[in-house]
């Protein structure tokens, strides 16, 4: 059965695929579908999303009743999954207690003496899942991807990023924010409720003027600060280090040596401790808990978080129904566990053995295709076939999954399972510092719908969640498969190639392996996609332009990806030359592509995405064969054609 069967109805004959294949495909599905009052998008990823999140209900109600039936027999993870799924689904104690669960904190937070005692404070709200003054994380060490380190990115807002406080076209967002955080603090009787949101939004202000340019954010030779923890303590003087590790779970030797992502922020950050008196930093830390501890509290909470995080910032009308935020709360805390159940019913053998066709053929395709680049020297080719053969793909699900024995939970205190799943996480991965690099741990679910690639263990993930139509179906079309998931495998195999991922080694290191002629030809290319996607204004959002500079990773993904995958589609055909496939055949294969990047999505997203989302809206995602010689060559496009590019102006990386 061809996957495209269910994408027809949705197609516009009245537009060209030449002109707009996204609009081809899709166009007059985005005419008429609604988007469920609980989404504030919709399209194949969502749905895919879906029919995951059921089928994950689906198992956790069955393991529930099967512990209530038998409690002695049934294992420990399901016990477990079933506690918190009920703890979440009691909203009648949630209302009963009110703030109650909330009150240690806040009166922690009351105490607060001075901002030493706030940096001991923000360690312990973070272990238990808050978050404070930056983002911290553990990760291999970008030169030595042999040890973990502990990661320091800036943070401290509640706003989605820094460009969100300055820019007049978000004002009227600021405005929400500050109602939003008036209500919350009046709902726990905080006192002068509105003149505290006004001093959080001054706080978050001046925090904000202090980071990085989201763009900015991505070049991996910037963010690449190794810091000493005495160099750490004069960079930000201002902040108790020690104290806050302790209380974090660890202690100096976990910050021994981090990574300081942007350190401006941090120095920035120390004056901005310094200048604020403690009683307005008391204001923005009582705000950052009840924001953190609002979804597990009584529905006032629930729905003045959702009606500013959810409607004003997504544009989504409707909350989700509460089985579905407790599905996605046992997902957070036990998501293996359940994961090992999901595969076990979800994905067949037969599509793991698909799938490690299809990455053989991805990865023989990169290797014949960099075997013919002309801008490429011998020298660097060689480099880039040692770090091709040492690729890892990772599909389905771990080989081993979590073990959650450590973790206690109980059927009736939905904030403690909160705080005591945080916790748990927290103390994994700090317990990594020193411990040997597990090239075996997932970053992603099993049931996730999504893929990934990890530069500092260079694996490419393929969860099966994203295993299904119309990425990949063992009944569809071999055209369709490679136009789904094999353009999906070689995008993430592209980003070992793309302007971050190809500064790294197949070890995992940051290791300039190009020559410099190499690398400067490679840069011409990737800011003439710059310039090309600074061009691009969403249909949804005239006026407004994509951000090339933020987008330029995913682009190049999509590009190597795309092209890549119709190589290895030939490759496929047991000859590799493009008089095997049909004319027919390739554009099936382009036309799933498309098909594949149906996203409907509400305005304040678009917006929101526009912004912060380092990929491009799905319409330019799609249309990106306009840079494909296959493309043109398939549906025979002309000048004049709304893809139409002069072979001169397309972009071809690899």
């Amino acid at each position: 059965m061809s996957i495209l069967d269910g994408a027809r109805a949705g197609m516009n004959p009245d537009i060209r695929p030449q002109d707009d294949l996204f609009g081809h495909v899709n166009g007059q599905w985005l005419e008429t579908v609604e988007i469920p009052a609980d989404r504030s998008s919709w399209g194949p990823f969502v749905q895919l999303a879906d029919t995951a999140e059921e089928q994950v209900r689906l198992i956790i109600q069955e393991l529930a009743a099967g512990v209530a039936a038998d409690p002695s027999g049934a294992g420990e993870n399901a016990r477990k999954i079933a506690a918190l799924y009920t703890s979440f689904m009691d909203e009648a104690t949630a209302a009963e207690r009110g703030t109650d669960p909330v009150r240690p904190q806040l009166q922690a937070v009351a105490e607060l003496g001075d901002t030493r005692e706030l940096a001991a404070f923000l360690g312990g709200f973070e272990r238990t899942g808050g978050s404070g003054l930056f983002g911290l994380y553990v990760n291999t060490d970008d030169r030595d991807s042999d040890r973990y380190l502990v990661n320091i990115v800036q943070g401290g807002l509640g706003l989605p990023d820094e460009s969100y406080y300055r820019d007049e076209k978000f004002a009227e967002v600021r405005t929400k924010y500050v109602d939003y955080l008036t209500r919350i603090l009046g709902f726990a009787d905080y006192p002068d409720p509105a003149a505290a949101a006004q001093t959080v939004l001054a706080i978050e202000t001046r925090l904000a003027s202090g980071h990085w340019e989201r763009a900015e954010t991505r070049d991996v030779q910037k963010t690449y600060n190794l810091t000493g923890l005495d160099e750490l303590k004069a960079l930000a003087p201002e902040f108790d280090w020690s104290g806050y590790a302790a209380a974090l779970g660890g202690s100096d030797l976990t910050i021994t040596e981090t990574v300081v992502r942007q350190p401006s922020y941090l120095a920035h950050l120390s004056t901005v401790l310094a200048e604020v008196p403690i009683e307005q930093w008391r204001d923005w830390a009582t705000a950052r808990v009840l924001r953190a501890a609002s979804p597990y509290l009584g529905d006032a909470f629930v729905r003045a978080d959702f009606e500013f995080y959810g409607n004003a910032l997504n544009g989504t009308p409707e909350l989700r129904a509460r089985w579905k935020r407790g599905v996605a709360f046992v997902e957070g805390a036990m998501g293996e566990a359940v994961g090992e159940e999901y595969v076990a019913r979800h994905f067949p053998p037969t599509s793991k053995a698909m799938m490690d066709e299809l990455v053989a053929n991805l990865l023989q395709a990169y290797r014949e295709s960099i075997s013919r680049l002309e801008w490429m020297t011998e020298e660097t080719k060689k480099r880039a076939y040692e770090k091709l053969a040492t690729f890892r793909p990772k599909i389905g699900y771990p080989d081993r999954f979590r073990d959650y024995s450590a973790l206690q939970v109980g059927p009736d205190d939905l904030l403690g399972n909160a705080h005591a799943a945080a916790a748990f996480e927290s103390d994994r991965e700090l317990a990594k510092i020193g411990g040997p690099v597990d090239r075996d741990e997932w970053f992603m679910l099993p049931q996730t719908v999504n893929a990934y690639y990890n530069p500092g263990t260079n694996e490419i993930c393929f969860p099966a969640g994203i295993l299904q139509e119309p990425f990949f179906s063992p009944e569809g079309e071999s055209a369709e498969n490679y136009g789904g998931i094999g353009a999906v495998i070689g995008h993430e195999i592209g980003h070992g190639f793309d302007d971050q991922g190809a500064q790294y080694d197949g070890a995992g290191n940051l290791n300039d392996w190009w020559t410099a002629a190499d690398k400067a030809a490679f840069e011409v290319k990737s800011k003439a996609l710059i310039t090309q996607y600074n061009g691009f204004s969403p249909r949804a959002l005239p006026g407004q332009t994509v951000n090339g500079a933020l987008t330029v990773g995913e682009n190049i993904g999509d590009l190597g990806g795309l092209t890549i995958a119709h190589k290895a589609y030939l490759i496929s055909l047991d000859g590799g030359s493009e008089d095997k496939a049909a004319a027919d055949a390739s554009q099936t294969l382009f036309m799933n592509w498309a098909y594949c990047w149906r996203t409907k999505r509400r305005k304040e997203q678009e917006e929101q995405y526009l912004t912060i989302d380092p990929h491009s809206p799905p319409e330019f995602r799609a249309n990106i064969v306009r840079n494909l010689d296959e493309f043109h060559q398939a549906f025979t496009t002309a000048e004049g054609d709304g893809l139409w590019l002069d072979p001169a102006e397309r972009v071809r990386i690899w």
